[in-house]
């Protein structure tokens, strides 16, 4: 199997691929002889023949733990093992689903992504995106944008849970412009969190290498600034509200590397609340009277990373005029820090 890709996205920021997806086949008694290519194709959903040739020819196709050839015969109980680096997804479909338009013109929109919206189909996640109402919502238009990687548009990309402005090109063009933006660090963006404890200092800058954990590779791991592994990630952080067991910060890229606020706050011993993924979602004592119940009913309040993509500020891709926009906090981040003051505000009486 080969090594997993690394792709760019439009916003020039390096992340790596999706994990390669396995199938494991086992042939029936075989009533007609048939080439491998051909089985397959009809065998995996959403697996075209070009695709299935296209593995043959990389080694990703064994049979009986060999590699073999696409005019390959298959024989009754043969065991077929097959790689996607991508997993075979289906053709991108225009879904009538409400979006939050920030700004629109010819060139562009600026949406604020609800949480629980995935931003483009991936595996598990075929319809139901921000890339299905995209194309709804441009229409006759959406012919001008590129949908042979199922991102149409889209100049840079949120975690599903993760709420707030993000970019779409109507054009190649402007594609390209707001692109060259991300890739040049032009663009500015600033997220607001709400995590666990107070930092020591009350702003700062981590920096580290982010990269995939050795132990899980859905997660991201820190590693020692430019050093061999991952890649260089550099944060700014800034303490908006102290809220004594939590804090309110405002977060500043640097660099776009996957899940990077997420890491580097668990890196700086303050994890997002309700991110799972990097312990921020576990039932923790508190200093005051029934506090794991507050925080039971805090996480139900807001099952997810509170995280969200507060600004954002960049050129116009044709008349070149700044262009600044803000979202406000969503509501559920909003009744979780309104609960916590209240917590905080009675036990400082």
């Amino acid at each position: 199997m080969q090594n997993q890709p690394v792709n760019t996205q439009s916003d020039g920021s390096e992340i790596e691929g999706p994990e390669p997806k396995k199938v494991t086949l086992q042939v029936s008694k075989v009533q007609i002889p048939m080439r491998i290519d051909q089985y397959l194709s009809r065998q995996v959903e959403n697996a075209t023949r070009n695709k299935v040739q296209e593995a043959i020819e990389d080694g990703r196709v064994l049979v009986n733990d060999k590699v073999v050839k696409s005019n390959y015969r298959i024989k009754s109980w043969d065991l077929i093992e097959m790689t996607f680096l991508r997993p075979p997804a289906p053709e991108l479909a225009p879904e009538d689903i409400p979006i939050a338009i920030v700004y629109e013109d010819s060139e562009l929109m600026v949406i604020n992504k609800e949480p629980g919206m995935v931003v483009h189909p991936a595996f598990g996640n075929w319809t139901g995106t921000l890339a299905n109402a995209i194309l709804h919502h441009i229409g006759e238009n959406a012919g001008s944008l590129d949908e042979s990687e199922l991102r149409p548009g889209i100049v840079h990309r949120l975690d599903k849970d993760t709420s707030g402005l993000i970019i779409i090109a109507k054009n190649p063009t402007a594609l390209h412009r707001l692109a060259k933006q991300f890739a040049d660090r032009k663009v500015v963006k600033t997220y607001k969190a709400l995590v666990w404890g107070v930092p020591a200092t009350p702003e700062g800058t981590i920096r580290t290498n982010i990269g995939r954990s050795r132990k899980d590779r859905k997660v991201m791991a820190n590693f020692p600034y430019e050093g061999e592994e991952g890649k260089t990630a550099i944060t700014d952080y800034r303490l908006e509200e102290d809220l004594h067991w939590f804090s309110l910060l405002s977060l500043t890229l640097h660099t776009g590397r996957t899940h990077q606020i997420r890491a580097h706050m668990q890196h700086l011993g303050h994890q997002i609340l309700g991110d799972a993924t990097y312990g921020g979602a576990s039932i923790r004592n508190l200093d005051f009277p029934k506090s794991e119940s507050f925080v039971r009913n805090l996480l139900d309040l807001l099952p997810r990373q509170a995280l969200h993509a507060e600004s954002l500020s960049f050129q116009h891709p044709t008349t070149g005029k700044t262009l600044s926009f803000h979202a406000p906090l969503p509501l559920d981040m909003a009744q979780a820090i309104d609960k916590i003051r209240v917590i905080y505000r009675s036990a400082n009486r």
